[in-house]
Parts: C-alpha cells; sequence; structure tokens
C-alpha cells in the first residue's frame, strides 16, 4: 500500500483487513473499534505520532504471512455473529460476576485511601447494565436477522425477512452508540486506573482486578471492531442489495 492511500485510510478498514494491526494502534493509544472511522492521518495529527514510523511498522506487519484462521473479514457474516456469540459474548458473560465481585471488594477494603476504587466500582457497575442488555438485543433480534438476510441471499429463505425494527441500520446505529458508551466508561476506568496498574501496596484482589479489566477491555474492544467495522457495514450492504427490488415488487 502507498505512503497516500495509507495515509487516507482510516484505522477501521486497516484492522478490518488485517487484524494484527490493532496491536500497533494499541500500542500507540488509537482507538481502532469506538473512534476507528479517522484516518491514519488524523489520529497521527492529534495523537502526535510520526505518519512515518507508523507506516513503517503498518507495512513491515503487512509483509509478513497472515494467520489463516482469523482472518475475520472473510469469514460469512453467519460465521463471524456465531464467532462473536460464542467467543466474546461467552467471555462476557463469564467475566462480569467475577470482576463485579473483586471491584466491590476492593472498593470496600481500599476505597477510604484509594478513593478511585469506588469510582471504578461504580463505573463497572454501569459496563454490567450496559452490557447485559446490549448483547441480548444482538443474540435475540439483530443477528438472527443478519443471519436470516445471508441465508435469503443463498436462496435458503424464500421470503426476505421481516423485522419490528424496520432497515437493519436502526438497531445498528443504536448498537454503535452502546458500543461508545460501553467503550467510553473502559476508557474512564483504564485512566482511574492508571492504566491499570496497581499502586506498590495493592493486595492480590486489587491486582487480580486490575488484570481482570486490563483483559476484558482487550476483549471488548475487540469485540467491538467485529461488528462496528466488518459484521455491521456487511449487513447494511447485503440488506441495501435485495431491498430496492423488494420494495419494487410490492408497488
Amino acid at each position: 500500500m502507498e505512503t497516500e492511500t495509507l495515509n487516507n485510510t482510516t484505522v477501521a478498514e486497516l484492522v478490518a483487513n488485517d487484524y494484527r494491526t490493532a496491536e500497533i494502534f494499541k500500542k500507540h493509544g488509537i482507538d481502532f473499534c469506538c473512534g476507528g472511522k479517522k484516518s491514519i492521518a488524523k489520529v497521527c495529527n492529534e495523537k502526535n505520532i510520526s505518519p512515518v514510523i507508523l507506516e513503517n511498522e503498518i507495512l513491515a506487519l503487512q509483509n509478513q504471512p497472515k494467520d489463516p484462521e482469523h482472518n475475520f473479514n472473510e469469514w460469512t457474516l453467519s460465521f463471524l455473529a456465531d464467532y462473536i456469540l460464542n467467543v466474546h459474548h461467552t467471555y462476557v458473560n463469564n467475566n462480569l460476576n467475577l470482576i463485579t465481585e473483586f471491584a466491590e471488594r476492593v472498593a470496600r477494603v481500599h476505597g477510604e485511601h484509594s478513593p478511585e476504587t469506588k469510582d471504578i466500582a461504580k463505573l463497572w457497575e454501569d459496563v454490567v447494565l450496559e452490557l447485559t442488555m446490549h448483547m441480548k438485543k444482538e443474540e435475540l433480534l439483530l443477528f438472527p436477522y443478519v443471519k436470516n438476510i445471508e441465508r435469503y441471499s443463498k436462496g435458503e429463505l424464500k421470503d426476505f425477512p421481516t423485522s419490528n425494527f424496520g432497515t437493519v441500520k436502526n438497531p445498528i446505529r443504536m448498537m454503535e452508540h452502546e458500543h461508545d458508551l460501553a467503550g467510553h466508561l473502559m476508557k474512564h476506568i483504564q485512566e482511574l486506573s492508571n492504566n491499570f496498574t496497581p499502586p506498590d501496596y495493592a493486595c492480590n484482589t486489587y491486582r487480580v482486578l486490575y488484570a481482570k479489566l486490563r483483559e476484558f477491555q482487550n476483549d471488548l474492544f475487540q469485540h467491538i471492531h467485529l461488528e462496528n467495522n466488518i459484521l455491521f457495514p456487511k449487513a447494511i450492504l447485503l440488506e441495501d442489495t435485495f431491498t430496492p427490488s423488494i420494495n419494487s415488487c410490492s408497488l
């Protein structure tokens, strides 16, 4: 990829085409999920990062062979949706209660001399509420509809799928808004926790809490990226492919 083209490419597009670039962006503190629609040139300017350094790292990575097992951009929508459910939704469900327990315990024991732990516990409550409802809407409404659009495109369904939310753009707009909220909450926790770095006096529970919060944020950002930058745009494009002909037939 030429330098000029790379500069005008968005962060989201690069990660969608090669998920390995996410590690480069994380290293430089660049948001590749919720804020991924910015161009490389723009994020370099905002972060005061040399575009040359970033470009060289990306180009060097792109010259290395990809892992064919995780070429997300090549997967079908149904396979990608199932992957998100089985990997990321399962991870969230398995860790919400555990992190809640640790956050509450640390806030209770250390809150007086480390007041930020109380704020972290409250922010984490908001994360739990946000993601619990969010994932249910994806599992019960959005993902089944997206999978049925794909089935229709393959001739596996006779009639185009119907929904009570109109076009797929409507729930996707809401999902992206909720992604932004969850992402901002986790970034606030990251700031309060000094980038998930426990103080020297921290007990084991304190240290485990921060390690789990870091792990959770990494998983969440990958989760959001797969939806915002790959699944959602492709679902909109696929629906748009069929809806004009369907609407004309109904006239």
